[in-house]
Order: C-alpha cells, then sequence, then structure tokens
C-alpha cells in the first residue's frame, strides 16, 4: 500500500514541476471559498455556494498554472492590496494596540517603513537604512 502512495506522489510531483503551487492568494481563495461553502450550506443560500465553487476552481487554476510570471504578478497586487490588513487578521489586539501607540510612515527618501510614538507633537527622524533626516508629526 505504501508503494502505491509513494508511486502517486511522484507522479504528482513530477505533474506539478514547473506549475505555480500554492500561494498566498490561492490559499485565501480556497479558505475564503471553504468558508462560503459552510456559510451557504447553514443559510441555504445556493449563490454563496456557486461563489465558493468559482474561487475553488480559480485557486487550483492558479496552483496547476505553467504561467509563473502572470501569476507571480496577481500575487503580488494581492499582497499589495491586503498587506495593511495582515496584522488585523492575524492578531486584531496587538494591531489595535500597535495603531493607538505608534504612528507609521515612510522614509520619503528611500520608502522605508517606520514608527513613532504617538503624541510625541514634531519629531526630526533619522531613516535607519539610508540616514536621510526629516520631519514628520506624530
Amino acid at each position: 500500500m505504501n508503494d502505491k502512495l509513494y508511486e502517486l506522489q511522484q507522479k504528482i510531483n513530477l505533474w506539478m514541476q514547473g506549475r505555480n503551487g500554492a500561494d498566498t492568494l490561492s490559499n485565501t481563495s480556497i479558505w475564503s471559498g471553504i468558508i462560503l461553502y459552510i456559510i451557504g450550506l447553514i443559510s441555504h443560500v445556493a449563490a454563496l455556494n456557486f461563489i465558493a465553487l468559482v474561487l475553488v476552481v480559480y485557486a487550483f487554476f492558479r496552483m496547476t498554472s505553467r504561467s509563473l510570471d502572470a501569476r507571480a504578478k496577481e500575487n503580488k497586487a494581492f499582497l499589495k492590496q491586503v498587506g495593511p490588513l495582515r496584522p488585523w487578521f492575524k492578531n486584531p489586539a496587538a494591531a489595535w494596540n500597535e495603531f493607538r501607540s505608534y504612528k507609521h510612515f515612510k522614509c520619503p527618501h528611500c520608502a522605508q517603513r517606520m514608527r513613532v510614538p504617538r503624541g510625541r507633537g514634531k519629531l526630526r527622524v533619522s531613516c535607519p537604512k539610508c540616514h536621510h533626516k526629516f520631519e514628520c508629526e506624530s
């Protein structure tokens, strides 16, 4: 039995060579599809089940696609949109405390992200990456 499973695994690995595989966008699509499917089952709304099916099929398409550049571009655009929201999903309490305690901004010279304590007024800050000095308001 283990030999057959090993053979199957080898065949799948061979078939997946040169394909995109799972990335953040496909994982998010699958989990969103699963959640929508469960909600659709509970609420008896067929449209949610259809949307869930479309999301899972789209994720499978992305994982088996050989267009690596196009899928990487889509994933990068997705991460750019969702990136600022990730801490709020992972740990909302910590994200809220961070938001209340610190002001986040980018260096105008190199776009390095930094934070300063809130409520300190006007500050002169030195970027840790490029050492550019500039003023910001906390």
